[in-house]
């Protein structure tokens, strides 16, 4: 894990989570009232602030509450959260949905992108080395809270219109992990800060690309990771 007590790990565990639902700043109390965390709130309070100097807390100006910071929320993704697997019916939904496109590259990537803005509530998005962008789902955005800042939105959007700017994005990852997650300062960009991608790459016999989702950093990644995971394996199952 890291230098983390068990004690500092559940506490930013459940301030991760809590966030991820409320999209509000967690407070001690809140920590100590739903988490069962058998401490008291003061201690709670004191471990927070611990985690604030850490980097893995930060506290808005105008709230005596914490919010994650990206690193806290890439150890949660990488260390801490468990993923949902997907059910056989969910499995066998998403392969009927991108079956019949299957002969046609870019028809399965507007069907994938689809089912991943669809069941995720997120923009979903594609791009391949042809600099070819597919997309779905802008609606959803308008519903988190984060996107109520128009310059978050006209910053997102402005790059969902730059193929090359989006390619270049997804590039960035420098692993060779299955999954990618872009977070704070991956992007370059103050007014993305708020913003979460998640994303897969995949080649067929002519093309490469990258196909994921992107909505708030407080996406639901437990869900979100399995999901982009099965339907990249789909892409190159179909193109193979």
């Amino acid at each position: 894990m890291t230098d983390l007590t068990d004690r500092q790990v559940q506490i930013l565990r459940a301030v991760v989570e809590e966030y991820m639902q409320t999209a509000e700043p967690v407070g001690s109390e809140t920590l100590d009232r739903k988490y069962n965390l058998g401490v008291s709130p003061a201690t709670i309070r004191n471990e927070m602030a611990y985690l604030v100097d850490l980097g893995y807390l930060k506290q808005p100006h105008t709230s005596a509450g914490r919010i994650p910071s990206a690193t806290a929320i890439r150890l949660y993704i990488d260390e801490m959260m468990k993923e949902r697997s997907l059910t056989v019916a969910e499995e066998v939904s998403a392969k009927e949905k991108v079956w019949e496109k299957r002969e046609v590259l870019g028809d399965v990537l507007r069907a994938v992108t689809y089912e991943l803005a669809r069941r995720t509530g997120s923009i979903g998005v594609a791009v391949t080395d042809e600099l070819k962008v597919y997309h779905a789902g802008y609606a959803h955005v308008l519903d988190l809270p984060e996107f109520y800042d128009i310059d978050v939105t006209k910053s997102v959007l402005s790059m969902l219109d730059e193929a090359q700017q989006l390619l270049d994005l997804f590039r960035r990852a420098h692993d060779d992990r299955e999954i990618h997650v872009l977070l704070g300062d991956d992007f370059g960009n103050q007014f993305l800060e708020p913003v979460g991608v998640v994303y897969t790459d995949f080649q067929t016999s002519h093309h490469r690309g990258s196909v994921g989702v992107i909505g708030s950093a407080r996406l639901d990644y437990p869900y979100v990771v399995p999901l982009v995971r099965h339907f990249g394996q789909l892409i190159r199952e179909f193109s193979a």
